[in-house]
């Protein structure tokens, strides 16, 4: 995780440490989906992950298809804000205009602590009045939810989609992720939504390898079993199919047959 940039009258930062000779889990991703805004850092460490687990890279993909398909579901149950925390680099189709695409003006606040995301953010969305993005670190929960940009465009009073799609694997037992989840629903009104992806050890004891790998390059993540992903959800109504292995949650396809690259769970659950 990186520190905060510092800024000035929102033109830009005033000094912007990118940080380049550490690898930082959302350039690695990016990596990982085939983009170009990552360092010779991010991508030895994705080589050396795929070197031992060649089934990461399918991994990203499949959790990135499932975001797609959840935004679309939650736009469709006419919800129209959303809270995309830990976005990464920004890759098309954003979360944005998946949402744009089902409820046109739909409002979404990007949130991420890597510089090398704000900055693409911002020139992205430089001329949208509806979307926004927030540079500011999700283990500080508290600080986050108070920050001017999410609060111009993200009225808790309604309904709004929590987005937590593969970012808690990176936040430890220690910085408390249950405690993230529980403030950002009891700040959500009844009706919001949790979308939630998350990388797990379940499928494949050698996804410990990966974690190991990270850590060795300073990026702390925890391989979080099924049971322990569902705590997340308590509380709420999970839509069908529930807590499955992200290919599985309403594919808009065909299944394929080998699951063996799905390392990990995903889920969307209504608060009522």
């Amino acid at each position: 995780m990186t520190e905060k940039a510092e800024e000035t009258g929102g033109k830009g930062p005033a000094s912007l440490d990118l940080q380049m000779d550490r690898a930082h889990p959302a350039r690695v991703y990016d990596y990982f989906l085939g983009g170009k805004d990552n360092f010779p850092a991010d991508r030895e460490l994705g080589d050396l992950i795929a070197a031992v687990t060649p089934e990461m890279r399918d991994t990203a993909h499949i959790n990135r298809s499932f975001m797609v398909r959840a935004v679309k579901y939650v736009a469709e149950c006419g919800v129209d804000q959303f809270l995309d925390l830990g976005t990464g680099i920004p890759t098309s189709p954003n979360t944005h205009e998946v949402a744009q695409s089902v409820i046109p003006g739909a409002h979404v606040v990007y949130v991420d602590n890597d510089p090398i995301v704000s900055v693409h953010g911002r020139a992205l969305l430089a001329t949208d009045s509806t979307t926004a993005l927030v540079q500011a670190d999700i283990r500080d929960i508290d600080r986050l939810l108070e920050e001017p940009k999410l609060r111009q465009l993200i009225d808790f009073s309604r309904p709004v989609a929590i987005m937590l799609v593969a970012v808690l694997h990176y936040v430890t037992d220690e910085d408390d992720p249950g405690r993230i989840v529980s403030r950002l629903l009891q700040e959500a009104a009844p009706g919001s939504y949790l979308i939630l992806s998350h990388f797990s050890a379940d499928m494949s004891p050698r996804a410990h390898q990966v974690v190991e790998l990270a850590a060795r390059d300073g990026v702390a993540m925890r391989a979080r079993s099924r049971e322990e992903i569902a705590e997340f959800f308590t509380g709420l109504e999970m839509v069908e199919p529930g807590l499955v292995l992200p290919p599985l949650w309403r594919p808009d396809g065909p299944v394929p047959s080998d699951l063996s690259n799905a390392w990990g769970y995903a889920g969307v659950a209504r608060k009522n």
